[in-house]
């Protein structure tokens, strides 16, 4: 689930909300007969009312295995849970046993020092079922810092009925979006995309469509600001101009959920983390009437991002026995399975797949090959720090408060404070 990647950004001077937590005052481990005990806190960041209730009765389940072990569950929200997490640790009160961390979070959690290895460790049973790509998030200097939980990407969601109305077929192209949109808006008076204005994740499908990168790990060169970073900021800003997308600076996913479950657009760009939440609007109590396409190509193809979430252990808990069987329970085949029948969230595990419940699960269907093809993010320490200086130029280039050009070399000015000895 991405509920606001760059919302975090905003929140790096919050104050820490006192939680109990193992890595306090929760001391744990296994009695002389091996049974595991004690407290294990878990901060989940899933989208309250839809998601938070399946994990929490997932991770209650864990109880009936290990009855002398206590499952803290404490949901915090997405935007707030990175630099949350970070003032807890450096501090040394305050943090989870586990988090469920953005997989951008994991190297920089890892860089930090807050998360204990987990190679050699039950947390990574049966290690080579996992999918390659959601594996390579985890690893940090040679070392495993995480479990992959769910693994995702992007595409076109879009209203059928409005489509059947406009006699529209889903885009394949920018070039297709505009077409279809201009189409829409003169048949239904509706807009055809609403495109998040407030989150920079929302911009990578375009920036990859024009062949472009935020960076460019192995040759340690900052690429957001290059011929293919300004392009993508053009088409976005293009797309709004021309009346194909409205946009927003604020709030931007209840905007955009709002919008598209009312039926007030046709299309939003979203991941396999909206489809619950979505299925709750009146436009889709037949959810037959969902629709979702690749995201539209750009002039260099096709691209969307891989995103994704992990479950990583603090290094300061005081009940690692009991965080780590915990971390192997929310991965388990049992637990991902139950996760992709009830929420249509892709599991990291190969094996998963093959199950009867998940390889009928429409939505899986259509993500799993999405994400075979999602362009790979840069598991470096500041990959999850790169997108605050990047939305807010996207925000501005949206919003017709700089160019595309002048908000392209802003973010790259930006990354190279960043990124020091980068080019």
């Amino acid at each position: 689930m991405r509920r606001g990647i760059a919302a975090t950004a905003l929140v790096a001077s919050l104050a820490l909300t006192a939680t109990a937590c193992g890595g306090d005052d929760t001391e744990g481990g296994k009695s002389s007969s091996g049974k595991l005990s004690g407290t294990v806190t878990w901060w989940d960041t899933s989208t309250v009312g839809s998601e938070d209730k399946v994990f929490k009765k997932l991770a209650e389940g864990f109880t009936k295995l290990h009855p002398d072990v206590k499952i803290n569950y404490v949901n915090v929200p997405f935007g707030e849970a990175q630099n949350k997490f970070k003032n807890a640790a450096q501090s040394g009160s305050g943090a989870p046993d586990v988090i469920r961390s953005e997989v951008a979070w994991t190297p920089e959690f890892a860089d930090l020092g807050y998360l204990a290895p987990l190679d050699g460790t039950s947390a990574l049973k049966d290690e080579k079922d996992f999918l390659p790509q959601a594996a390579a998030s985890t690893k940090y200097n040679d070392k495993t810092y995480a479990v992959p939980q769910v693994i995702d990407s992007m595409g076109i969601f879009y209203n059928k009925k409005i489509f059947e109305q406009a006699g529209v077929t889903p885009p394949a192209s920018i070039a297709d979006l505009k077409t279809v949109s201009k189409t829409i808006k003169e048949k239904t008076g509706k807009t055809g995309l609403y495109l998040r204005g407030d989150d920079a994740y929302w911009f990578l499908s375009f920036l990859y469509g024009e062949g472009g990168n935020l960076v460019d790990a192995e040759k340690k060169q900052i690429t957001v600001d290059n011929p293919a970073g300004v392009k993508a900021m053009k088409v976005v800003k293009d797309l709004v101009d021309t009346g194909a997308a409205k946009t927003d600076a604020t709030d931007g996913w209840n905007n955009m959920q709002t919008a598209f479950k009312e039926g007030k657009v046709a299309m939003m760009i979203n991941g396999p983390w909206a489809v619950t939440d979505t299925y709750a609007g009146k436009e889709f109590k037949d959810k037959t009437n969902l629709g979702i396409t690749p995201v539209p190509a750009g002039s260099a193809g096709q691209g969307a991002p891989q995103g994704g979430h992990n479950l990583a252990v603090y290094a300061g808990s005081k009940n690692l026995e009991a965080s780590y069987a915990f971390v192997e329970y929310m991965s388990s085949v049992d637990s991902q399975t139950t996760v992709a029948k009830e929420l249509s969230l892709l599991p990291t595990r190969t094996s998963v797949y093959n199950k009867p419940t998940v390889s009928g699960n429409e939505m899986v269907a259509f993500f799993k090959p999405v994400v075979d093809k999602a362009v790979e993010r840069p598991w470096i320490p500041e990959g999850g720090s790169l997108f605050a200086p990047l939305v807010t130029e996207y925000t501005k280039v949206l919003t017709g408060q700089t160019t595309p050009e002048k908000g392209a070399k802003t973010a790259g000015d930006a990354y190279r404070k960043l990124l020091k000895d980068w080019k």
